[in-house]
């Protein structure tokens, strides 16, 4: 008899989660409040970040090179089966204020892809301006491109990924927003959703990002919400913005956080600001702040000059899980048995879709595999960000 699963959160951890738990023969129900994507979760817009640069981190330079295999992969199977190829290998463009020394984000990301056997191109602010058009750069001195990245149309991933799962034999309940868990003594055995249904089963995956904590029960400092301005803009003429000479872009992230991608299908040009975020609760009303946006001009004004002035066409606040020390927890209760939590994606998530659900089925299943430790349950740390201009990991 096959065991079962009920996989809540129909979002980047949850679907690939669900996938593979059938794929391995278990009978899994994946619940999600709806509409897939939900229009509040991280794991939709129009575009994620898919790049192998992690500065010194080779850990998970090494699990982001097999994700990039895996979305190549996906494009292969959307094509074959008559979809579009969604994920976009345009490149990334990385580039710094200053010269890019030793212990710095570009740079020690440049070092590690020429370890690992790479080919990044070194980029001065001459040669960006020649290949790059639509960046005024005199304040960029260094960077480097490489060609192995680009970014994922994300809100149509978790699309496709909802239907592959129904046609795979996942139970897919759109329209259940689960309040709460069923417990029997140290036992998770169910939930309960908004309506009253309950779903029993043998194993229960929280994958339900900002609302995991709340879910689980667990301290708010162990996976804290934090919004993050997201602008989409329409410029009057896309054609700069073309992927071919605009590639997905960090502006020297670690000072200004802002990074974007290129004029996607209908010519929108999308921008964000990836810092240490706004805190928020998983319910509070999310808006961007008209200061987010002047803050985004003054940045376009100084680097891309025909974006300054663009119409926005769209905002949201990006709903970050963070983990206090931005690695993602993926790991059993060891309190309650039947309880899987795969949360935490802290902003950089989405680009390992490909790879998740291979690492939330073996925690489930009790199989060891290399990540166990990095995304353990670890309620003890209390690591601090730091400065407003640090995170570790970046998008």
């Amino acid at each position: 008899m096959s065991q079962s699963a009920v996989v809540i959160g129909a979002g980047v951890f949850g679907i690939p989660t669900a996938l593979e738990l059938r794929r391995r023969g278990w009978a899994v129900t994946l619940l999600d409040p709806g509409p897939i994507p939900h229009p509040l979760a991280a794991s939709t817009d129009i575009s994620k970040v898919i790049r192998i640069e992690y500065g010194p981190d080779v850990s998970y330079m090494r699990l982001a090179e097999a994700a990039r295999e895996g979305w190549l992969k996906w494009n292969e199977e959307w094509s074959r089966t008559g979809g579009d190829s969604l994920y976009h290998e345009t490149g990334v463009l990385m580039i710094s204020r200053a010269a890019m020394e030793p212990g710095g984000f570009e740079a020690e990301s440049f070092a590690r892809l020429l370890g690992r056997g790479h080919e990044p191109e070194r980029i001065t602010a001459r040669l960006l301006c020649a290949r790059f058009p639509a960046w005024e750069l005199s304040g960029y001195t260094d960077g480097f491109y490489h060609a192995k990245g680009g970014y994922a149309e994300s809100g149509r991933v978790i699309q496709a990924l909802a239907l592959r799962a129904v046609r795979e034999g996942v139970v897919v309940g759109e329209g259940s927003g689960v309040v709460r868990l069923i417990e029997r003594g140290t036992r998770v055995t169910g939930v309960e959703d908004a309506a009253g249904r309950q779903f029993l089963a043998d194993e229960v995956i929280v994958a339900a990002g900002v609302w995991t904590a709340k879910l689980v029960g667990l301290p708010v400092v162990c996976i804290q919400p934090s919004g993050h301005p997201v602008i989409h803009l329409r410029p009057a003429d896309p054609a700069p913005f073309a992927p071919d000479q605009f590639p997905v872009f960090t502006a020297d992230i670690t000072r200004t956080g802002c990074y974007g991608f290129p004029a996607n299908r209908d010519g929108i040009v999308k921008v964000a600001t990836h810092r240490l975020g706004i805190k928020l609760d998983a319910d509070d009303r999310r808006e961007v702040d008209r200061a987010d946006i002047e803050r985004m001009r003054a940045f376009l004004s100084e680097t891309l000059p025909a974006l300054a002035d663009a119409p926005v066409v769209y905002t949201r606040l990006c709903m970050y899980a963070d983990t206090q020390d931005e690695d993602f927890w993926i790991a059993r209760d060891p309190a309650r048995d039947g309880l899987t939590v795969a949360s935490g994606g802290s902003g950089h998530g989405f680009k390992f879709a490909p790879v998740l659900g291979g690492i939330v089925a073996d925690v489930v299943e009790g199989v060891a595999q290399p990540w166990s430790d990095k995304f353990r349950w670890r309620p003890e740390i209390r690591m601090d960000h730091g400065t407003e201009a640090a995170r570790a990991h970046l998008v």
